[in-house]
């Protein structure tokens, strides 16, 4: 039975792992196509936004923060 009990918790790791990447690559798809969706990152989770804008940087997308600053700054309340 020591098997059997090891593939289960094997199985609910890797369906943890798989409902773990796809929530990540919710939360960069929303951040990716909503300014605004980024901009209430910004006010709510910080460091969240930080990593968004780092993974781009990786990826070779430069400038996107800056942009982003720029229009929340001149953006009117």
């Amino acid at each position: 039975m020591k098997p059997l009990t090891s593939v289960r918790l094997f199985k609910k790791i890797l369906i943890l792992e798989v409902i773990g990447v796809l929530g990540v690559y919710t939360l960069y798809y929303k951040m990716n196509s909503s300014e605004d969706f980024r901009h209430k990152m910004k006010r709510r989770c910080p460091s969240v936004l930080e990593v968004y804008y780092k993974s781009n940087e990786w990826a070779g997308i430069y400038g996107l923060k800056e942009l982003d600053e720029e229009k929340w700054l001149t953006k009117k309340p």
